[in-house]
């Protein structure tokens, strides 16, 4: 996975934030917007961006094409941040399970044919 950071932030790679946190705590100071005003900039309610925030809902692509609209932050960053989350919580969730499945490797000629790298 790649490491991300928030601004202000040490770099992190084990442990990806949830980007609720960088939106609160970076774009919208840096935008000097309270919650109410981005929310209604944003077309969303004010309890939606707080949900963002704590970490209880998800930036969908819905949300991310807004973000991408409201603040020039292309809504692919706000999805692989998201998916960078999302995967290490399912990580730590699935940890024992995981170390039950057997491995198999595809060659790297077979994961470039699918534009992947092994970055684990």
């Amino acid at each position: 996975m790649a490491s991300t950071s928030i601004p202000g932030t040490t770099r992190y790679q084990d442990e990806a934030h949830h980007p609720g946190d960088l939106l609160k705590i970076f774009v919208l100071p840096h935008l000097g917007l309270s919650v109410s005003q981005a929310a209604r900039d944003l077309g969303v309610a004010r309890q939606t961006l707080h949900r963002i925030f704590d970490g209880s809902a998800s930036i969908t692509p819905e949300m991310a094409v807004r973000l991408e609209a409201f603040c020039g932050v292309p809504a692919m960053h706000w999805l692989e941040l998201q998916s960078a989350h999302d995967v290490c919580d399912a990580r730590t969730s699935l940890e024992q399970a995981l170390t039950k499945i057997p491995k198999h490797r595809l060659s790297r000629v077979a994961m470039k044919q699918l534009g992947a790298t092994d970055e684990r």
